[in-house]
């Protein structure tokens, strides 16, 4: 059984929320455990256990907040070890013009430099699920779509 990680930090409760609507898309896919866990319960190890890993953190000042990105600064001593493991990222934030891609680009790009496969999409949210406040039902269903696009590419490169 391929295993799905979703790490996420939220200090008002909507990029947790996100967190697990993408695990609700994830979970419909046979083949699939999901584990959603919050970035401060989190070690660098737990990286290398998991075949996929989506990040979702609120936008600050355009990027990711400052405990998801002291995760990926340890995870170096596993540098070259995350090559191959599928990948995606979601926000939240408070206004629509605050940085949400930005934020989300940033993400991937540490997973990038870590060789994971990202899972874009041609639809709605091309680079990740954004939610403006508390997930209204639109980015509600773009976490459900990411956790499954991101599932499904899992098992078809096992």
């Amino acid at each position: 059984m391929a295993k799905l990680l979703i790490i996420y930090y939220s200090r008002t409760g909507n990029t947790e929320k996100m967190a697990h609507f993408v695990s609700e898309g994830a979970t419909g896919v046979n083949g699939i455990e999901v584990e959603v866990k919050k970035v401060q319960d989190t070690r660098p190890e737990d990286l290398l256990t998991a075949d996929g890993i989506i990040v979702g953190s609120p936008t600050y000042y355009g990027l990711p907040a400052a405990e998801i990105k002291a995760l990926f600064d340890e995870s170096v001593k596993y540098h070259g070890q995350l090559e191959g493991k599928i990948g995606g990222a979601f926000t939240s934030s408070g206004g629509v013009a605050g940085g949400n891609e930005t934020t989300i680009l940033a993400t991937l790009q540490m997973l990038l430099v870590h060789g994971m496969i990202i899972q874009g999409s041609s639809q709605g949210d091309h680079y990740g699920p954004v939610s403006v406040g508390t997930p209204d039902d639109r980015s509600q269903e773009q976490c459900r779509s990411l956790g499954e696009r991101v599932a499904q590419l899992m098992i078809r490169l096992q």
